[in-house]
């Protein structure tokens, strides 16, 4: 099976799209140029079939086999026990932003599974994980997308403060992460970024992701230009 894999991963290879995802991703290792529309394709086609065993002889000699696990433990359907564990165990595969944000994207929560998720997420943020690890620290971060609701905003927003990170990637993360409480809870967006609780680069982004936002009224974007660092 995984020969077959590689095969058609090669098959799917464009050039083109290989030196534009080198541009976009440079931390990509060996990216073989092949588009995620193709990738998720093949994701669910093995989802539904022998996953156990794709994941137990998956290689990781290129950015889209990695990708590609990653995706099939998205969408694979078990208990959400077996399911964090798969994840667990792909975190540590994780090297650069998009294969972070892609799988994080595919990972869905059911409703009845959102606080077993949650708990698990807050391993992420204790001050003693080892801070060289900065996409187990991104994933986290952007995972709590899926939290952003009247229930967990006030939580997000005490979790943000924690986050003790002087990786871009983490900056990053936080800055879109804030952007996004925004569009749902400005209120309370702009209440956190009026004491200027960051440091300047991740607050002064975090205002500009805001200012840019289709989705944020005219009267927050010119509130919160003035919380800059």
């Amino acid at each position: 099976m995984q020969l077959e894999i590689k095969k058609q991963l090669y098959e799917l290879s464009d050039l083109d799209y290989r030196k534009f995802s080198q541009k976009l991703n440079p931390d990509g290792k060996n990216i073989l140029g092949v588009r995620l529309p193709n990738l998720r394709k093949m994701a669910k086609k093995i989802a539904k079939s022998d996953w156990e065993n794709y994941l137990r002889t998956a290689t990781d000699d290129s950015f889209e086999e990695i990708l590609l696990q990653g995706l099939v433990i998205g969408y694979v359907r078990v208990p959400i026990e077996k399911h964090l564990q798969l994840i667990k165990t792909f975190i540590p595969k994780i090297d650069n932003w998009a294969t972070c944000d892609t799988f994080c994207g595919t990972v869905k929560i059911k409703s009845e599974d959102q606080t077993i998720v949650w708990d698990f997420l807050q391993s992420f943020f204790r001050t003693d994980r080892p801070v060289d690890r900065p996409f187990f620290l991104r994933f986290a971060i952007i995972m709590l997308f899926k939290f952003i609701d009247e229930e967990h905003i006030a939580n997000i927003l005490m979790i943000i403060l924690k986050i003790r990170s002087d990786n871009r990637y983490v900056e990053l993360a936080i800055a879109w992460l804030i952007e996004e409480c925004c569009v749902y809870f400005p209120r309370e967006t702009m209440k956190f970024l009026e004491s200027k609780p960051l440091d300047p680069y991740t607050q002064n982004t975090a205002i500009r992701k805001i200012a840019k936002s289709f989705r944020i009224p005219s009267i927050v974007k010119t509130q919160v230009k003035q919380y800059k660092n």
